[in-house]
Formats: C-alpha cells, sequence, structure tokens
C-alpha cells in the first residue's frame, strides 16, 4: 500500500513538472532577423558560426513566415500570425485574411496581449521602430491597413479587453503625434487622463509608475536599460505579465542591422539571468532577410564594403564578405525558447503555432 502511494505521489509530482505554466511571456521579436542575419551577426561578434546566445536556447523550431496571401510576409501579417495565431494577408494587422488592405475590413483577431488583459496580466509593447509600426501595432491594435498610424494609436484608449496596453516604450513621437492631431485626438492631455505617465525619453521612466506610454524622437536607445524598465514596472503584477520586445534587424544597412541584431541577443541573455524560472523567453522573427554571408575567413574581420586594390598593376575591385539584396525573403527563420512551456517549440512548424506555444505555456486555451 505506502508503495503504491509513493508511486503516485511521484506520478503526480512529475506530472506537474511537466505542466509547468508560465507566469510570464516575454516574446523577443527580431524584425527581418532571419537566420542568415543571426549567423552574420555571430560571425562578425565571435568569429564563430554559433555563438549567440539565441544559438544556445534549449529549444528550438523552424518556422514558416508565409501570409495568407504571399510566400513573403510583410511585417503585418508576419506579426499578426504570431500573436493571433491566423494568417492574413500583407498589410493588414490582426484582421482575418478576409481583410483587403485599404479597402475592408476582416474579422477581428483576439491578439495575445488581448488574452493576457483579459486574464489581468500587465502587458507591455516595447520597440526602437515606431510604435504604430506593424510588429508593436498588431499586438494592440486591429485596421485592415497597417500604414494609418492615428488610426492604429487611438485604439490604446478603447481596449477590448482589460484596462488595455499598460506600457509603450518606443520611436515615432512626432509621427504619432500629427497623426493623431489630424483626429483630434491629443494624446498628451488624453494619455494622463487614461492614467499614463507620457515621457518623450527613456531617462523620464522611474519604473514606479503603473502606465507608462514613453515615445521618442530618436530610434537609438539601449534596449537593455528599457526592457529593464519595463520589466520592472510589469512584474509588480502578481498576476504576471505578457511584453513584447521587437528591435529592428533589417540589413538594408549592413552595419546597423548586425549590430542591432547584436544588441538583441545580448539583451536575451542579459534578462534570461534576471528573470525567474516562471517565465518564457520566446525568440522568432517576423520574417528573413536577403543577406547571404558568401566569403571571409576565419581569424579575420568581415569585409563589410567593397574594396579597391591594386593586384599585378591593375585596380582590382575585392567584393565585400556579406551579399545583401534589398528585400524580406520567404524561408523559414530560427524561433529559439526557453523557460516554462519552451519545450513545446521544435520541429518544422507554421509562425501560427507560436501562438499557441504561448498559449499553452500560460494555460489558457483559445
Amino acid at each position: 500500500m505506502k508503495r503504491a502511494f509513493l508511486l503516485l505521489t511521484v506520478f503526480f509530482f512529475c506530472t506537474g513538472l511537466a505542466a509547468a505554466r508560465a507566469k510570464n511571456v516575454i516574446l523577443f521579436l527580431g524584425d527581418a532577423g532571419g537566420i542568415p542575419t543571426l549567423h552574420a551577426a555571430s560571425v562578425l561578434k565571435y568569429d564563430d558560426p554559433q555563438k549567440l546566445f539565441i544559438h544556445q536556447m534549449p529549444h528550438i523550431a523552424l518556422v514558416d513566415t508565409s501570409a495568407a496571401d504571399d510566400w513573403v510576409t510583410d511585417s503585418a501579417a508576419g506579426m499578426t500570425a504570431i500573436v493571433t495565431g491566423q494568417k492574413t494577408n500583407n498589410g493588414v494587422l490582426s484582421q482575418s485574411a478576409s481583410a483587403v488592405r485599404g479597402k475592408k475590413d476582416g474579422e477581428v483577431l483576439k491578439t495575445i496581449l488581448e488574452y493576457a488583459e483579459e486574464h489581468g496580466l500587465s502587458t507591455g509593447v516595447l520597440s526602437n521602430m515606431t510604435i504604430t509600426d506593424a510588429t508593436p501595432a498588431a499586438c494592440y491594435a486591429h485596421s485592415n491597413d497597417r500604414s494609418l498610424a492615428g488610426q492604429i494609436f487611438s485604439q490604446v484608449f478603447t481596449p477590448r479587453f482589460g484596462d488595455g496596453v499598460d506600457l509603450i516604450i518606443g520611436a515615432g513621437r512626432k509621427t504619432i503625434m500629427e497623426a493623431t492631431q489630424k483626429l483630434g485626438l491629443k494624446i498628451e492631455t488624453a494619455l494622463p487622463e487614461k492614467g499614463y505617465a507620457f515621457y518623450d525619453s527613456l531617462q523620464a521612466i522611474t519604473g514606479k509608475e503603473r502606465r507608462v506610454v514613453a515615445l521618442f524622437g530618436t530610434h537609438d536607445f539601449d534596449i537593455y536599460e528599457a526592457v529593464s524598465r519595463a520589466l520592472q514596472i510589469l512584474s509588480r503584477n502578481r498576476k504576471g505579465y505578457f511584453l513584447m520586445v521587437e528591435w529592428d534587424m533589417h540589413t538594408d544597412n549592413l552595419q546597423r542591422g548586425l549590430k542591432q541584431a547584436i544588441e538583441m541577443d545580448d539583451t536575451i541573455r542579459k534578462v534570461s539571468q534576471t528573470v525567474g524560472k516562471d517565465t518564457l523567453l520566446l525568440y522568432a522573427a517576423d520574417h528573413s532577410f536577403d543577406i547571404r554571408l558568401r566569403d571571409g575567413m576565419r581569424g579575420k574581420p568581415l569585409r563589410m564594403e567593397a574594396e579597391k586594390k591594386i593586384v599585378e598593376g591593375k585596380e582590382k575591385v575585392i567584393e565585400p564578405d556579406i551579399r545583401v539584396n534589398d528585400g524580406h525573403t520567404g524561408e523559414q527563420i530560427l524561433a529559439a525558447a526557453q523557460g516554462p512551456g519552451a519545450e513545446r517549440l521544435q520541429g518544422i512548424i507554421h509562425n501560427t503555432d507560436l501562438f499557441h506555444v504561448m498559449m499553452a505555456a500560460y494555460g489558457w486555451k483559445k
């Protein structure tokens, strides 16, 4: 009898471990941060192709990024799939594939941020892009056209679940203020009325605020400092939080794109050392980018630009080690995760599956 009881106790204990749920989820989104970009960033930083922290995360998967209407997605459709579990058409934010960009609305799709609000969690979006751009906007807004900055940001004031997104940190201050003013909305007065502290710099955030909107006039700020301030605010909620962190990795500006890929990776590593075991960390890209490491030697710095050399008395152009064509591409991206629920990330999956990984980590059903 005692042996049977002991076996049952072990069984239920092990089952509990297998079913461990996340209190918090942090979705790190590398915009255009596909496998070729991660590969080049690792070689540039470490002279090794597999030294990023993302490469070392214990659970990985290859992820299809196609849109409902196109093999090559834009950020709107790509992020919609990740945060709602449904594919949509390029240019559309968190509406179904029945939407026609700029002409017709589709069904409104409930986002992971809205599920978090419904469950009483704190929520946030952070980006070094304009905060009404496709990736952050898909978390908190619904639109048949990603370009409608004023209409998108105005949805902060009319949340569908809970009290809406609690924290917004990012770029695009002038763009957003001008776009909302055209709609008759003065956010500098409307935000405080809704309980938000409204700032124009990262340094103004004290971490003691309950709700914050910080819009900057620059895309250049410290990602780890921003994430740290965000977590200081969001983690005060005993029920937990959801935070989406986007960092631009487009390599049309090669050096900037790879630098920001390295910054994102460093931040994920640092955050992994500070958050508790109840937090799921998930890295993904909304799409890949047309970049290839085509040359270079171990132990030598990567040649980022073409060089002219005199060879046997003749001028010869030496091509860069990295080739870049300015455009999105449709190959699979790498997703990587650690923490409760990370084990669900495996194999070759769809971008819509990332939504279900996060939902299951929380223990929620759609």
